[in-house]
């Protein structure tokens, strides 16, 4: 039995794979991490409300970074299907981002509106 943690890990892995082809080689350099909440220092852009994730550009020899906070992302969904759909567009807005692409021209499916 997979546990709600490895599963939602999975969701975000499965969503990242998904856009590695439309974004070509520089992707492979990103990091994707979950964590269960987001600081409880937020950016001065996240103050209107709770962040769903977060995007770390690259530093020195760090490479970029997408954060998905699991939690947030788990309360807005009814059910598994919702939440593959969240995750999804979560991940999308992080990558489109991270790359300066909006995120209907990196992925399709991509609701456009708010999801919190």
């Amino acid at each position: 039995m997979t546990t709600r943690r490895a599963l939602f890990d999975d969701l975000v892995l499965d969503s990242a794979a998904r856009l590695e082809p439309r974004i070509g080689p520089g992707f492979g350099d990103v990091e994707f991490a979950v964590e269960d909440v987001p600081p409880s220092d937020p950016a001065p852009w996240e103050r209107e409300g709770v962040a769903l994730g977060r995007t770390f550009p690259a530093h020195g020899t760090q490479p970029a970074r997408i954060v998905i906070y699991r939690r947030p992302v788990e309360s807005r969904a009814q059910d598994l299907r919702e939440l593959t759909a969240i995750v999804q567009d979560v991940v999308v807005e992080q990558v489109a981002a991270l790359f300066g692409l909006p995120p209907g021209d990196l992925d399709p499916r991509y609701r456009d509106g708010d999801i919190d």
